[in-house]
């Protein structure tokens, strides 16, 4: 009777530990998912724009976190998103009377399709590919990195706003 039940203890020990294993997988799973967005909320990509349609007219907007989004009015119901830098802010919509018409959770979010970052140990560079690579601006990238591709974009602004008065990054 002894190895019956030695074998039985043991089959036991292993279904245990499978149970537990599975439902450390489960919390692990739920902990990941938590951080994502919901169906309910508004997802923007970073440097991109989303259209928020509301039932009746705004007044004016509450945004939480300015840094992450911006909000831009258009004709009486229509907000137009901008998508900042990433993170989860909300915006509060007010009619004339100060009722609140939406409150809305904001994710803004990478695009991770088209972006391809390039890793030289702890140098990050970032190229957006749609479909032939180009340098990006993107938060988190090598400081150098970044000035070097922002200097680039302002002298690309403002020669295409005519402005040719200053130097167009040719440094």
């Amino acid at each position: 009777m002894r190895p019956i039940a030695a074998v039985s203890a043991r089959r036991a020990s292993e279904v245990s530990r499978a149970v537990l294993i599975s439902a450390a997988m489960v919390v692990m799973a739920a902990l990941c998912f938590a951080a994502q967005a919901k169906a309910s909320d508004l997802v923007v990509a970073y440097d991109q724009s989303q259209l928020l349609r509301l039932p009746r007219p705004v007044s004016s907007v509450i945004i939480g976190n300015p840094s992450i989004a911006d909000v831009a009015i258009q004709g009486g119901n229509l907000l137009v998103v901008t998508g900042k830098t990433f993170g989860v802010t909300n915006i509060i919509a007010l009619d004339s009377e100060r009722n609140i018409i939406q409150d809305q959770r904001v994710v803004v979010q990478r695009d991770e399709v088209r972006i391809v970052n390039l890793n030289k140990g702890a140098v990050r560079q970032s190229y957006s590919c749609t479909p032939n690579c180009s340098p990006t601006l993107t938060i988190g990238d090598d400081k150098d990195y970044f000035e070097m591709i922002s200097k680039h974009a302002e002298a690309k602004t403002k020669f295409s706003s005519g402005d040719t008065s200053e130097n167009r990054g040719d440094q």
